[in-house]
C-alpha cells in the first residue's frame, strides 16, 4: 500500500519535471496549462518506459528508477509533445 501511495504522490512531480524539460528542449510556442504540462510528462514517461522495455527489455524488477528510464521519460515526453503539436496543428488547419 505504501508503494502505491508513494507512486500516486510522486507521479505529478515527475510529470511536471519531464513535461517542462520537453517544452524547454523543443523550440516553439506551446500554450499549455500546468495540468497539461504534467499530463505531457506522465504520458511521456509511459511512452519512454514502453520504448525502453521494447528496445532494451528493462522492467520494474530491475528497479523503478534507472538511468535509462530517466532518459526514456525525457525522450518519451518530447515524442508526446511533438505528437500533441501535430494534433493541434491538424485541428486548426
Amino acid at each position: 500500500m505504501g508503494t502505491i501511495l508513494f507512486f500516486v504522490l510522486i507521479l505529478p512531480i515527475i510529470g511536471a519535471i519531464f513535461g517542462f524539460l520537453a517544452r524547454a528542449i523543443v523550440p516553439g510556442d506551446d500554450p499549455m496549462s500546468l495540468g497539461q504540462t504534467i499530463l505531457l510528462g506522465i504520458v511521456g514517461s509511459y511512452v519512454g518506459g514502453a520504448l525502453g522495455y521494447v528496445l532494451f527489455g528493462a522492467d520494474r524488477s530491475e528497479g523503478l528508477v534507472q538511468p535509462g528510464g530517466i532518459v526514456g521519460s525525457l525522450v518519451g515526453s518530447i515524442i508526446a509533445l511533438l505528437v500533441w503539436r501535430q494534433i493541434q496543428k491538424n485541428k486548426v488547419g
